[in-house]
């Protein structure tokens, strides 16, 4: 029993490391691109500057005009493993305006084109829904609390969000329960850090078969 236990952790240990290495190689290469990016989008200004910022303008005016009703529809259906998991609509339109989401904390919907960073990064304040939406669709779980969480909580839920990529934990007072674990279109409230139900929700969601953009990245983002 033990041995097979310890066989199990040192997989989820692997995977998890594989998964880092993944996202500095993509972090690397997303460098790259941007260097790159810069060069033809300078080239692009000496040619024909007053073109491409009427364009780049016009984007940012719909993006910003973009209805935040449209962000998502419908209710959470609550399965009998406790994960409640959204039946309807969840906008995925870059918008820079407050979006207006249907639960809190929201679990999908419109959002910011900017995702918040979700390499293991832990928040001790308030973070913005429409970045972390963004982040959310990138395959990353978002752990949130209220100040009805104890403190030993927080502090060990910190530090598995630290060891694992594509994760989040920022405190979000208005929430009902004092903690709870959201991933794109799936939420659930867990009664403490050591609940089973933590290690359940992380292995099913980082990176799981909901994420719309599997393999995006969690750095190079907002913070």
């Amino acid at each position: 029993m033990g041995s097979a236990k310890s066989t199990g952790n040192a997989a989820r240990k692997a995977r998890i490391e594989e998964m880092r290495r993944a996202e500095q190689a993509r972090e690397r290469r997303g460098r790259i691109v941007k260097i790159a990016a810069s060069v033809v989008v300078a080239a692009g200004l000496v040619v024909g500057g007053v073109a491409v910022v009427h364009a780049q303008s016009g984007k940012d005016d719909k993006d910003s005009s973009a209805s935040d009703s449209k962000s998502g529809s419908g209710h959470f259906v609550t399965g009998a493993d406790g994960v409640k998991t959204w039946k309807g609509t969840l906008g995925r339109t870059h918008v820079t305006s407050t979006v207006n989401y249907p639960m809190r904390p929201p679990v999908g919907g419109n959002h910011n084109p900017v995702w918040l960073n979700c390499n293991g990064n832990v928040y001790t304040k308030a973070v913005k829904d429409e970045n972390a939406v963004h982040a959310l669709e990138h395959g990353a779980v978002w752990v949130t609390y209220n100040k009805k969480a104890s403190a030993a909580d927080v502090k060990a839920l910190a530090a598995k969000v630290k060891a694992t990529p594509y994760s989040l934990m920022s405190p979000y007072d208005s929430q009902q329960d004092p903690i709870m674990l959201s991933a794109w279109g799936h939420q659930r409230t867990v009664k403490s850090a050591s609940d089973p139900n933590v290690n359940k929700f992380f292995a099913q969601f980082v990176q799981g078969s909901q994420t719309p953009e599997p393999g995006a990245s969690c750095t190079g983002g907002t913070m």
